[in-house]
């Protein structure tokens, strides 16, 4: 009597490699994605025409067109921001401040703010613009 062999099974196929593309795909887009606060209302900020890129970090004040205020995506008024970068600037003296301004709004509203945070000690100050297009 013959007894007749089982059929081999094939090995299931493993999902490890797919694991390892995900991860990569995950790391790509955190590298690439944009982490800072965005602000509560449309800003669309000035068009340089030379400069250098922008340092990473920091307290982003976004100015709006009217004039309304943001710091770190939280809408505040003028003396809620002052207040707020005061206690910033006294943690941590070094920060950098980034104002991004819509590229409408008027200076009367940009300056005088960007001077008063100068005098609250703030040693580092970048003005946000959007960059040139290329032709």
């Amino acid at each position: 009597m013959k007894l007749a062999r089982m059929p081999r099974r094939t090995a299931p196929e493993t999902i490890i490699p797919l694991i390892d593309v995900v991860f990569f795909l995950l790391v790509f887009f955190m590298l690439i994605g944009r982490m800072d606060a965005t602000a509560p209302f449309e800003l669309s900020p000035a068009t340089a025409t030379t400069g250098s890129d922008m340092p990473g970090g920091g307290t982003t004040l976004a100015i709006a067109q009217d004039g309304a205020l943001a710091l770190d995506g939280q809408a505040l008024d003028s003396g809620a921001v002052l207040s707020q970068i005061t206690d910033i600037l006294q943690a941590t003296p070094s920060q950098l401040i980034r104002v991004n301004a819509h590229h409408a709004a008027p200076l009367s509203a940009v300056l005088p703010l960007v001077a008063q945070i100068e005098a609250l000690g703030a040693r580092d100050i970048v003005l946000v613009v959007t960059p040139p297009l290329s032709p």
